[in-house]
């Protein structure tokens, strides 16, 4: 087993582009929106370097302030690309959208890493960051899911029958990640803490952890976002 993870030099972590050359080539082909797939890897890789940068600077920053203000702006960035599935409500469906986050994603996140983990400070950059990433992305996508399966449903159905089939939408994704999980695959941080050297075993419970806080923030995120927008929801359709 090996003790650290190696530096990927430059010509070698190009040739992941190759696979992705070939999916934009089937795009282009087929007279899809190929350039879509080519904005958003670039958006992607620059994003990943500059995040790389600031990371760097950031984790030498240790307070309660910053790590608050950080948190806020994940949360802002998250349910506005979220919402990008609606552009009529967009707005109007921002703030529900924070609120839910906020509650649902802050207080699981608190509770990992203040109980589980037993972190001291609360706030220590380069464990909150990480984890609240994990947390953020996945409720982002789950009302984003919520969102766009909602709209469609309350065109047919009632608000709760419409409300009930966008929840179950959303949670789709994360239940077959547990289905899946061990047998199919090997998340990414357990994936990466086993490439630097951790005992498999040690792993695994990280990754329950990691499981159960997307899990339970995302559900209930999503819950507090289809029952805060009712009214929102019901005043277009009517």
């Amino acid at each position: 087993m090996i003790s650290n993870i190696q530096n990927i030099p430059l010509s070698q972590l190009s040739l992941t582009l190759i696979p992705v050359a070939g999916t934009i080539i089937i795009l282009y082909y087929w007279q899809l929106n190929f350039k879509q797939a080519v904005y958003a890897i670039a958006r992607m890789l620059a994003q990943l370097i500059l995040i790389g940068y600031c990371l760097t600077f950031i984790f030498n920053i240790q307070s309660a302030w910053s790590t608050a203000f950080i948190l806020s702006g994940m949360a802002f960035c998250a349910c506005w690309i979220a919402l990008n599935v609606i552009e009529v409500q967009r707005r109007a469906l921002f703030q529900p959208a924070l609120i839910a986050m906020l509650i649902g994603g802050l207080s699981t996140l608190f509770l990992c890493t203040f109980g589980t983990l037993e972190l001291r400070p609360w706030y220590k950059l380069e464990v909150v960051i990480p984890l609240a990433g994990m947390v953020f992305a996945n409720v982002m996508n789950g009302i984003s899911l919520c969102t766009e399966r909602l709209y469609n449903e309350i065109q047919y159905h009632a608000f709760e029958v419409a409300r009930n089939k966008a929840f179950n939408a959303a949670m789709i994704p994360l239940i077959n990640t547990l289905f899946s999980v061990g047998l199919v695959s090997l998340p990414g941080m357990m994936t990466g803490q086993i490439l630097s050297g951790v005992s498999p075993l040690i792993a695994v419970r990280y990754q329950i952890m990691v499981m159960c806080m997307i899990f339970g923030a995302t559900g209930i995120s999503c819950g507090i976002y289809l029952m805060l927008i009712k009214s929102t929801v019901d005043k277009k359709s009517s």
